[in-house]
């Protein structure tokens, strides 16, 4: 039997959890957050805050996993390094997609909407939260440059350690933040069986409410 044989017969039954209008709020980012609660409540669910972010730039798409840090009515936040190939092209094209692939949930969120900088402020106050290893590498890595190798990098790392005490605060990188993203719409799958999975769709309407869809698997 061919590789590609194999990944033809490769299938799974859906089970009977569905998605049903008359349950379903009337704005999406209440039904997001019980999704989300209950995905990291999960225990084979691997960060349940992780998120496939997908890019446009010079009409190449892209695609990389991140993690989402909040959640408010005003969108998702994440962050990055602002000179990394993610950041370039939300410079160049503010349109992305957000992607929660909650696989052994039979289960998936997909956001549109457009990404912007957050306050300066904001993306100190979270810095401050995040453990030193995690600061120091903000400083160390030069996000999404070529390196010459690993040794250099953890070269970089030993090099930021030092300069700042283990007692000491570490300031946010000038080049490090969080985006937003302001969705547009967001889907809710809900996989079932025969493939006819549930598919929610909330559109964002001119008036800033929301549009509740039924979609066809």
């Amino acid at each position: 039997m061919s590789t590609r044989e194999d990944i033809s017969a490769m299938r799974r039954q859906y089970g009977e959890i569905g998605l049903k209008e008359s349950d379903l709020p009337s704005e999406p980012i209440s039904l997001f957050n019980s999704w989300l609660n209950e995905a990291a409540a999960n225990e084979v669910v691997v960060e349940a805050n992780a998120m496939v972010l997908s890019t446009v730039s010079e009409n190449i798409p892209s695609s990389r996993t991140v993690l989402l840090k909040d959640l408010t009515s005003e969108g998702f936040t994440f962050f990055t390094n602002y000179g990394s190939s993610k950041a370039k092209a939300i410079e160049e094209n503010a349109s992305v997609s957000l992607l929660f692939p909650w696989y052994p949930m039979e289960r998936q969120v997909i956001i549109n909407g457009s990404a912007k900088k957050i306050a300066r402020q904001d993306s100190e106050k979270y810095f401050a939260t995040r453990p030193r290893a995690s600061q120091i590498g903000a400083w160390a890595s030069e996000q999404s440059t070529v390196l010459s190798s690993r040794e250099e990098l953890e070269k970089k790392f030993k090099e930021f350690e030092g300069k700042w005490p283990a007692d000491s605060q570490i300031p946010t990188p000038p080049g490090w933040g969080g985006f937003i993203v302001n969705p547009t719409s967001i889907e809710f799958w809900q996989g079932r069986y025969s493939r006819l999975h549930d598919r929610i769709r909330y559109l964002r309407t001119p008036d800033n409410n929301w549009q509740r869809v039924r979609l066809n698997p």
